[in-house]
């Protein structure tokens, strides 16, 4: 029997579906977006299906097609479906097939949602989707943020079967006799996310048989402390940051000084002012030290003066921090123009790269990514070179003089790391090595 109840409450809770909207569902023909439809139709919503033909495995994928849109028919629904010459794609981008294959997908989707006013787009992620996202956030670095893994939503993206486990799926589509499309993909370890699916969770659960339960009831719990952690350093924050007639603050280190866990709490104080943790501790480092010393971000100051420090914006504009998420093709910081592509190893000429161009590890990256200007404090591991090095003795070694180093545009990964100073050197964590499977490569681009 279909969880109809289960899967209503579940929306209802989360305010997935406003009210009267119609919903478009992404159906591929496997069980997953085979199961999604079925709740859909039983629970009496409004919905549209889309389906994407990649091309990709021949009379197969074809056969997905056809599958998902006689399901259509049966369901009486609209029926939206493209193909796409995924491999030309990659190709002419340079960019691996998956991700390809994704760019494709979402911006289609989003393109037939605003076209046909559908409220939102439908995802048949489930727990173990959830399971995975964390477990590979947690290998590549992550905050708090990366924690709670997939939401059940993200701006029009709603994912209506996050309450069911891969083994309640299972059950539910051999007990209801659901047909669907096995894709023979799905069984290769060849990608991180299969692996971890494959045999990394399976052994996981033999140490907990309710691991889907346990992951569920963590990812909430990070999601409230996120949010707790937000709303107690507001409150912190309008308390000791006293504000002045021209636009600075006031802030008593004694204050300061007390914080605890003193890391933590400086750290969430001054993010919005661009502040990094290496200069944060600096800070902490000079309470009860003489008056005058300035730290400073892209942006903003703190200057010690006499039991206080006087926070301010600096003169001048800074350039603003860029994001970079994924799927962006390209991004621009302080008038300088930039493309990411995806691409696998086997398609790279390492022969070929300059200092314009950062060839990475992409399994080593947590988006989203910054683009930003040097900050006191900075430091990397530059290709090449032993150990760590202050960017600020790099900038010297190389001779850069004073006055152009702040418009050196620094990637930050999104675990704090530095990856790459654009035009001169990437990190040496960030290389491709051997076990490299996917490779992103970011370019400085002089024809736009």
């Amino acid at each position: 029997m279909l969880p109809l109840q289960r899967f209503k409450a579940f929306i209802s809770e989360q305010n997935l579906i406003g009210e009267g909207d119609s919903v478009l569902l992404a159906v591929s023909g496997g069980k997953d977006s085979v199961l999604l439809a079925h709740l859909f139709n039983e629970a009496q919503l409004s919905f549209g299906i889309a389906h994407c033909n990649f091309g990709l495995r021949g009379e197969e994928s074809d056969g997905d097609e056809f599958f998902v849109q006689e399901l259509t028919k049966r369901l009486g629904v609209r029926f939206h479906s493209t193909r796409f010459d995924t491999e030309s794609y990659a190709a002419e981008r340079k960019i691996s097939i998956q991700m390809a294959a994704r760019e494709l997908r979402y911006s289609w989707f989003e393109t037939i949602r605003s076209e046909f006013g559908y409220g939102a787009i439908a995802l048949a992620h489930h727990q173990n989707d959830v399971i995975e996202t964390v477990l590979l956030n947690l290998t590549r670095g992550t905050g708090i943020s990366g924690l709670h893994g997939i939401l059940p939503k993200r701006d029009k993206l709603i994912r209506p079967m996050l309450f069911l486990s891969r083994e309640e799926v299972d059950e539910i589509v051999e007990s209801e006799s659901v047909a669907y499309r096995e894709d023979s993909s799905n069984s290769s370890s060849k990608y991180a996310r299969n692996k971890l699916r494959n045999e990394v969770i399976p052994k996981l659960k033999e140490l907990n048989p309710q691991l889907e339960q346990t992951f569920e009831a963590n990812s909430k719990r990070f999601l409230e402390v996120e949010r707790f952690l937000d709303t107690e350093v507001s409150a912190l924050r309008e308390g000791l940051f006293r504000a002045q007639p021209d636009g600075s603050y006031r802030i008593a280190v004694e204050e300061l000084s007390k914080l605890e866990p003193q890391d933590l709490l400086m750290y969430e104080l001054f993010k919005p002012f661009g502040f990094i943790e290496q200069v944060l501790a600096d800070v902490s480092s000079s309470y009860g030290k003489h008056a005058g010393r300035i730290f400073e971000s892209a942006t903003h100051q703190l200057l010690l003066d006499r039991g206080e420090f006087i926070l301010s914006t600096k003169n001048g504009s800074a350039p603003d921090e860029t994001q970079i998420d994924q799927d962006q093709q390209s991004f621009s910081w302080n008038g300088i123009n930039f493309v990411q592509n995806h691409s696998s190893p086997e398609r790279v000429n390492l022969g070929q790269s300059s200092p314009a161009e950062a060839i990475l590890d992409a399994e080593s990256l947590v988006y989203p990514l910054t683009m930003r200007q040097w900050q006191q404090g900075d430091s990397f591991f530059p290709l090449g070179m032993k150990g760590r090095k202050k960017l600020s003795d790099f900038f010297v070694g190389l001779k850069i003089p004073l006055s152009h180093k702040s418009s050196v545009p620094v990637l930050v990964n999104g675990n704090g790391e530095i990856i790459w100073l654009a035009g001169y050197r990437i990190d040496e964590r960030y290389k491709i090595g051997p076990q490299t499977k996917k490779v992103t490569i970011f370019g400085i681009n002089n024809g736009t």
